[in-house]
């Protein structure tokens, strides 16, 4: 068996060592983004247009964003790299289907699914090592499926890194991640920018795309 590359490792690890804390610091994390929430209510509609289908939050962490796709009618799983996660994930919504997995490697069938959630969790991959993610995302997604992508923007500057309090990170330009996504065989279909709130540091990119 081949082994993960080490920035995987770490990551995986670091939010084991960390998935506690972090699920009771995103309880209700939705209810005061009014902005970021309202990104995913077009999304389930698109999905739902376009035939639904399964949707997979990839990175789902403690699960709180694939319950909410839940209760927007969504047949929505999860998939994280974090065991730890993924067991605080099913303790919390029994009643939802939650994986350990990588999101360069899925284990699914090409076209399965209907839509994509990736909601800051493609943050802790290196810049070089994204296009492979973008074409598994492809892959898994039907015809005309759809993907939402939230992010840190670099408010202008070239993608940079920083000291994210989990494990490294980086930060986008909302037009080169578009960009991106666009080489790999996704249209844009809206994107949003909303400013940090007092207690956040950066600017926060939302797109959302279909594929090709």
């Amino acid at each position: 068996m081949t082994e993960p590359p080490s920035y995987l490792t770490a990551t995986a690890e670091a939010y084991d060592d960390v998935a506690v804390l972090y699920a009771e610091f995103t309880q209700g994390a939705l209810d005061r983004l009014p902005l970021d929430r309202a990104m995913f209510a077009p999304f389930a509609e698109l999905v739902r247009a376009a035939g639904a289908g399964l949707v997979a939050e990839l990175g789902c962490g403690p699960g709180y964003v694939t319950a909410h796709l839940r209760d927007l009618g969504l047949d929505a799983f999860g998939v994280d790299l974090s065991p730890v996660m993924i067991g605080l994930a099913r303790e919390a919504y029994p009643g939802l289907r939650f994986e350990v997995g990588s999101m360069d490697a899925l284990d699914l069938a090409d076209g399965e699914l209907g839509g994509i959630v990736s909601w800051y969790s493609i943050i802790h991959t290196p810049p070089q090592e994204l296009p492979p993610y973008f074409a598994e995302f492809r892959r898994v997604l039907a015809p005309d499926g759809h993907i939402l992508l939230g992010f840190f923007e670099s408010e202008g500057d070239p993608v940079v890194v920083f000291d994210h309090k989990v494990t490294p990170a980086y930060r986008w330009p909302i037009d080169d991640l578009a960009e991106l996504a666009r080489k790999a065989g996704f249209v844009e279909v809206g994107r949003m920018l909303r400013e940090p709130l007092e207690d956040e540091r950066f600017r926060r990119g939302h797109l959302l795309m279909r594929r090709q």
